[in-house]
């Protein structure tokens, strides 16, 4: 099994989203998915709650213990600062790290730090965890993606999505949809920005 960790320490960067929609695009491959969601807001459960039943299954996890072994991937959704003992004891069991880093100058920091921890890692330094960065929310031709893009492109870790920010992810949240569930007339363009992510997730496979 693989484990995928989404993790900011920053509120609001964008974990649940993309939790939910990487659920969603391995569930849609035929994969075996669970969600973990430790983040105390319980979205990620809301969002499996009201998921429609026709659409590929994703499980709900209890805790990182008692996974089923037939499981292919579980996605965790992380809280708001995450550090310390508790991300040490996450990143035991985890092959890959997704940091999502919204445009603003305080995510940027909060980021920066975050990700300094984590290189301090022994699994990350050799090699053992795959970390990548996804750019959130991003609006074209603002100061604020332009620092966010120029801040990035400084960090030696690969580059997944830059993601523009739309109501496509709102309006397929509130009915437990991702991406990957809605028609292509609808999700064409946002899937597009995905590309390169999704080819990072079946490479580590």
């Amino acid at each position: 099994m693989k484990v995928i960790l989404i993790a900011n320490p920053k509120g609001g960067s964008g974990k649940t989203t993309l939790s939910t929609n990487i659920a969603g695009y391995l569930a849609s491959q035929g994969h075996r998915v669970m969600i973990l969601d430790i983040d105390r807001q319980k979205s990620a459960t809301q969002w499996l709650t009201n998921r429609p039943f026709e659409f590929p299954i994703i499980d709900l996890a209890e805790d990182i213990e008692n996974i089923p072994v037939e499981a292919d991937w579980l996605v965790i959704d992380s809280p708001a600062g995450l550090h310390g003992k508790n991300l040490e004891s996450i990143l035991k069991n985890v092959s890959m790290v997704v940091v999502p880093i919204a445009p603003s100058i305080f995510d940027i920091q909060a980021s920066r730090e975050f990700l300094e921890r984590l290189n301090q890692e022994k699994s990350v330094r050799k090699g053992k965890i795959f970390v990548g960065l996804v750019g959130m929310r991003m609006a074209p031709l603002t100061r604020a993606a332009t620092q966010l893009e120029q801040f990035i492109e400084r960090l030696d870790l690969p580059v997944l999505a830059y993601l523009r920010e739309t109501q496509v992810y709102v309006n397929a949240a509130f009915e437990g949809k991702s991406l990957f569930d809605l028609p292509p007339s609808l999700a064409a363009r946002e899937i597009e920005q995905w590309e390169y992510l999704l080819k990072w997730l079946d490479n580590n496979h």
